[in-house]
């Protein structure tokens, strides 16, 4: 069975625990990269990633991308959003359909 998880600082993480969500605090001496290849290790189809850590590591989520699991979700951590998470939201939608039907201003044509 697939599991669901979230990576990045702990403050942010502890939230996600209450929900009964599996939590991989990142501290800043640690390597994002090699927790996320772990998570990913162990059938984890849903990641949450904190923006602030996806800037360390994007290299590492484009390499999952393109693959239909997982799903890597770039989230706002507590700090607010940065507006990666945003951005790749729109990416994927423009990606999957062909036209941004979530952000496009009414009377905008894409």
């Amino acid at each position: 069975m697939y599991k669901i998880g979230v990576m990045g600082d702990t403050d942010t993480v502890l939230a996600f625990k209450a929900l009964g969500i599996d939590t991989f605090p990142v501290k800043e001496d640690d390597d994002p990269d090699r927790i996320l290849l772990d998570i990913v290790k162990k059938d984890y189809a849903v990641i949450f990633v904190t923006e602030n850590i996806a800037e360390r590591i994007g290299d590492t989520i484009k390499e999952f991308s393109a693959k239909p699991l997982p799903s890597i979700i770039l989230i706002p951590n507590n700090q607010g959003s940065r507006g990666i998470g945003i951005t790749s939201l729109k990416y994927s939608v423009e990606k999957a359909i062909g036209t941004d039907i979530i952000f496009r201003k009414e009377g905008e044509t894409s």
